[in-house]
């Protein structure tokens, strides 16, 4: 039993971050999760027009998600910016935007840091755009796509735990981990792998279960919103902030924003004249 522990504690010893490298060009597991992310939501959206009576063409939702990953990753880069590392980038805003650190020589590092807030803000700025452009429902769409959201973000965040990042506040617990790039090699809480449980299967589950419930469109888009603002909100009580906001991290003081905005829209669209048949 003691071997088994102290294997799992060093696991991330064991995981290259990279799938192959060619000079410093190096190809990660956590760059393949956005592909494979994308292909999740894509097979979970297409199987619920077939099933579920949307009428939306798949070329449709195709064009859809090209614009929702542009818009995912340029808001989730700038709110890396903003929220989390404005000092660094306002020396080095070629880095914003460009995969390489100019620091010391020319080095590819691809982009590095992607925040979530912003990725959902930039995400809902493409969605507003390419809906009204088609002249499509923006609630109704919404409540086809965000069932699949979480089940696609639980790889986002085992790419956060094979890159060896954003690890959890220090622990006595068997089953935390040692973290190659923690300087203190401290156990710690594998918050990567709680976030990627709590905040996607579960929350998937939850969603696919409610997502037939006779309530106006829109209903699915506010309880996706306030779950996984509370679900972040609770891990972030075991993940190593990146700075504080008073007693609570700035992940949570931005969850509990989410959490008041997934209300709003819960019982705003809770009882809307158009309802899901």
């Amino acid at each position: 039993m003691e071997s088994f522990i102290n294997t799992w504690q060093h696991l991330p010893f064991h995981i290259d971050p990279a799938l192959f490298s060619i000079g410093s060009f190096q190809l990660r597991y956590y760059s393949l999760m956005y592909i494979v992310a994308y292909l999740v939501v894509y097979g979970v959206s297409v199987y619920r027009i077939k099933t579920e009576n949307y009428e939306y063409t798949w070329e449709t939702l195709q064009d859809y998600l090209v614009w929702a990953m542009l818009g995912m990753i340029l808001g989730a880069r700038l709110g890396e910016v903003f929220i989390y590392n404005f000092a660094y980038f306002v020396h080095h805003p070629l880095e914003i935007f460009l995969p390489f650190s100019f620091s010391n020589g020319i080095k590819f590092t691809g982009l590095s840091g992607m925040s979530y807030h912003g990725g959902v803000i930039g995400v809902v700025v493409a969605s507003v755009l390419f809906l009204r452009k088609r002249k499509i429902d923006f609630w109704k769409f919404a409540d086809l796509i965000v069932p699949s959201i979480p089940l696609g973000y639980t790889f986002g965040r085992i790419g956060n735990f094979t890159n060896g990042e954003l690890w959890g506040r220090i622990t006595t617990v068997p089953w935390g981990m040692y973290f190659p790039l923690d300087q203190t090699q401290s156990l710690r809480h594998p918050s990567q792998l709680y976030e990627a449980f709590f905040e996607g299967i579960i929350l998937f589950v939850f969603l696919w279960l409610m997502r037939k419930k006779n309530y106006g469109y829109g209903f699915l888009l506010g309880l996706y919103i306030f779950g996984y603002g509370l679900a972040r909100f609770l891990c972030e009580f075991f993940r190593e902030p990146d700075f504080m906001v008073g007693p609570i991290s700035i992940g949570q003081a931005l969850c509990a924003v989410m959490m008041a905005i997934g209300l709003m829209i819960f019982f705003w669209r809770k009882n809307a004249s158009v309802a899901i048949k």
